[in-house]
């Protein structure tokens, strides 16, 4: 009998031990789909405490696994009225600078601001590198101190990608911008807006443009 009670407990231990296991293996599996899911829509990916968290980032992804648990989606996951609204801020910093309308697409930022300063290009520099210090390295960014424009960039607050004809108007809208300074090239192989030879306005004739805009 006693043998008997023995087994009985080495069993039930067995199977105790054997589910704990399972268990810790299913929470670490959804740890890890979680952490490969890291990109949250709804998430704020902002920190609004200056001092920040305590902890670095760090989150491991695995290609094989993306493609499974979101397959392309995951570039979808900015937040877009969130990204302008932290350059924005950013660009308040930059020294004679405020009233900024900051447009941000699927991949490129359209910024209009009020300056008073006297150096123009150097302003518009300043104003470009904060906008790309927060967006992925893919986006463009076009910049423009004629606040008549302002109007347009605000036309396009409540359209998407999707919208009709907005493809175009944005284009349109960036031959205009780029009647503007827009600063130092950000690369020996890109241009002021980051854009690499042969992209959108590699071909446009910047000399035409301020003269219909009447900006020199």
């Amino acid at each position: 009998m006693k043998n008997s009670m023995i087994i009985l407990g080495i069993c039930a231990m067995t199977t105790l031990t054997a589910c704990q296991n399972n268990l810790g293996r299913d929470d670490f599996q959804n740890e890890r789909s979680n952490a490969l899911s890291v990109n949250d829509p709804t998430g704020d990916i902002y920190n609004r405490d200056k001092d920040g968290s305590e902890d670095f980032g760090y989150v491991r992804h695995k290609k094989d696994e993306m493609a499974r648990t979101q397959s392309q989606n995951h570039y979808a996951a900015i937040d877009r009225e969130k990204v302008a609204d932290i350059i924005g801020e950013y660009c308040t910093d930059v020294p004679n600078v405020d009233d900024i309308s900051t447009l941000v697409t699927d991949e490129e930022v359209l910024i209009v601001y009020h300056t008073d300063s006297s150096d123009r290009n150097l302003t518009a520099d300043q104003v470009k590198r904060m906008a790309m210090s927060v967006v992925p390295r893919w986006y463009h960014v076009y910049v423009s101190d004629n606040e008549a424009l302002r109007p347009n960039v605000e036309n396009f607050s409540n359209l998407g990608p999707k919208s009709a004809n907005t493809e175009t108007g944005i284009k349109q809208l960036i031959k205009q911008m780029l009647a503007s300074p827009q600063g130092k090239s950000m690369s020996t192989g890109e241009n002021a807006n980051g854009e690499a030879q042969g992209e959108l306005n590699e071909d446009m004739d910047k000399d035409d443009i301020s003269q219909q805009m009447g900006r020199k």
